[in-house]
């Protein structure tokens, strides 16, 4: 009886410890939606109205009034920086996961001498910021007149040590060397079996990093505000388009219009994730671990 009765106690332990957990989960993801929330409601609201002070919870019936009205300012190429935006942000990552895979499959697949230095070199570079090297990278693109072009916002993300060291990661866990030796043996050369055997192996540790990557470039402001310039208005990517609208002088300066273009922002990201989602979790929990 007394056994019965510790069984039944430690059984509404385990239970109210995941009821607790749950709640904490639930607050979590609460707080994490919540603002995403508010974005919603004030774009389907006018300016007036979300500048009257306290917070919307209701939906107006403004959001068809403010898309039109982000729609027909001519002044602000909101499409033509939504489009910018998509070609640098999948540019920059196919560029970084694909060439991150391919350094970190030379290191790993390949005992050469100084290895090691190689790889604390690349991971010395993480701790650099990219704040650091702005002005000496804007000089050197100006040397090369790259300014006011989309190569400096793309090219150089094939350089991506972060990206790197989650691919290595993943590939000491992932990987085994016995199948790069068999493709060798069997006469595959070495761009063949990383793009044919090693690839669809590194496909979640690829999708969770091209997520991360392509969401970093999407909301990127500080390098492109660099780059171009503000009389290129055709070459804007969202962010400066965003930033533009929310810098107007009072006359013109529209919250439901704001409201609305950062609404526009958000949905290509979440496309993007609902697309590649089911990796994350997969690619995370065995990249994390070697093998």
């Amino acid at each position: 009886m007394a056994k019965q009765n510790t069984q039944a106690s430690y059984h509404a332990h385990i239970k109210r410890k995941k009821i607790i957990r749950y709640i904490v989960l639930i607050f979590l993801a609460i707080l994490c939606i919540f603002p995403f929330y508010i974005l919603i409601i004030n774009s389907t609201h006018f300016t007036d109205k979300i500048a009257g002070g306290g917070m919307l919870v209701l939906p107006g019936g403004w959001f068809g009034k403010n898309f039109m009205n982000l729609l027909n300012d001519g002044t602000i190429p909101v499409f033509r920086g939504l489009l910018n935006s998509m070609l640098i942000a999948v540019g920059m990552a196919a560029l970084t996961t694909y060439f991150s895979a391919l350094t970190a499959y030379s290191v790993h697949a390949y005992d050469f001498p100084g290895r090691k230095a190689v790889q604390t070199f690349i991971l010395a570079i993480m701790m650099i910021p990219s704040q650091v090297t702005a002005l000496g990278f804007v000089d050197l693109m100006e040397t090369f007149g790259l300014l006011n072009n989309y190569i400096p916002l793309i090219v150089p993300s094939i350089a991506a040590p972060v990206v790197y060291f989650f691919m290595l990661q993943y590939m000491q866990g992932a990987l085994p060397l016995e199948i790069v030796e068999a493709a060798r043996i069997d006469g595959s050369n070495e761009f063949r079996t990383f793009n044919t055997i090693v690839l669809p192996i590194m496909k979640p540790a690829m999708a969770v990093q091209a997520i991360f990557a392509f969401v970093t470039s999407w909301n990127n402001y500080f390098t492109p505000n660099l780059i171009i310039s503000s009389q290129r208005t055709d070459l804007w990517t969202l962010p400066i388009v965003i930033a533009t609208l929310r810098n107007a002088n009072f006359l013109s300066f529209d919250l439901g219009k704001i409201y609305m273009a950062m609404f526009m922002a958000i949905i290509p990201v979440v496309i993007v994730y609902l697309i590649l989602s089911r990796y994350i979790i997969q690619g995370v929990a065995v990249g994390s671990v070697k093998g």
